[in-house]
């Protein structure tokens, strides 16, 4: 039986303009697939995206809900388009208070602290939301950017017991260089929902800021996936501190090796 595998970044080129983490965004789901794995992508409809140019259209069956983000009720919105030269579909998570009045580059979203917590909350719940309204039962989930970090947090508790995610594991990507832009003020508030215990974040530091958020990203995945350029970032350290799996690739274009190493070892 096919393996399948959920690609969640929040980076794409040709949507959004060409970055080292969006060029990866575009080559690695293609790498895993090439493999022999069934492949879903998932990632922001940021602003920039020019939706007739990319050919977006709403999968309506999948739109419709609210989440609920700080005691406020936010539509999610589901768009699909493929990437170009590729058999691979991408789902975009929409939603014009975090995402469709936002642009580009994601510096420029890093330095508007304000809600950079609720929607990264927003992603990642809206993420696990629509698969498992898919009813598409991933085998391996693999993580790319700080806007997924909530992911293997929320898969290991609010998700914890949805039968589609009874057998995933969780890889998570490092980088080189450690965040250091802030989260929203509130972020320790608004990532505990109500059938979260609050103490689960006890250790981590205040205030709960990107280098944080990555330690609990790291926490809650199964292992994680590096190039010889992180290997002793700051993160990096930590996830060999906490004994996790670890796969390390030369060159980002083999990031899909080390990804499918780690999948091989779970």
């Amino acid at each position: 039986m096919t393996k399948k595998v959920l690609y969640i970044t929040q980076e794409i080129t040709p949507f959004v303009p060409e970055t080292p983490l969006s060029i990866l965004g575009r080559h690695l789901p293609e790498g895993i697939q090439d493999e022999g794995y069934e492949v879903r992508v998932f990632m922001p409809k940021w602003g920039i995206i020019n939706e007739r140019r990319c050919q977006l259209h709403e999968v309506i069956r999948l739109s419709g809900m609210n989440l609920i983000i700080n005691d406020t009720d936010h539509p999610l919105i589901i768009k699909v388009a493929s990437i170009p030269g590729t058999r691979i579909q991408v789902y975009f998570i929409d939603n014009e208070d975090y995402f469709s009045r936002r642009g580009m580059p994601i510096e420029d979203i890093l330095n508007d602290n304000t809600i950079n917590a609720e929607r990264a909350i927003f992603f990642c719940r809206g993420v696990l939301e629509t698969v498992k309204k898919l009813r598409w039962m991933p085998d391996h989930i693999v993580c790319h950017g700080w806007l997924t970090g909530m992911i293997p947090f929320y898969l290991k508790t609010l998700f914890c017991e949805e039968p589609v995610y009874e057998n995933t594991s969780v890889v998570n990507i490092i980088y080189d260089k450690d965040m250091q832009a802030e989260l929203s003020d509130n972020a320790r508030d608004v990532i505990c929902t109500d059938d979260i215990d609050n103490n689960l974040l006890d250790p981590y530091q205040t205030p709960f800021d990107m280098k944080e958020l990555g330690k609990l990203a790291i926490d809650y995945s199964n292992g994680i996936a590096l190039t010889e350029l992180a290997a002793d970032s700051a993160l990096a350290l930590y996830a060999k501190q906490q004994n996790k799996p670890i796969a390390q690739v030369k060159q980002s274009n083999d990031m899909h090796k080390a990804c499918q190493q780690l999948f091989e070892q779970f």
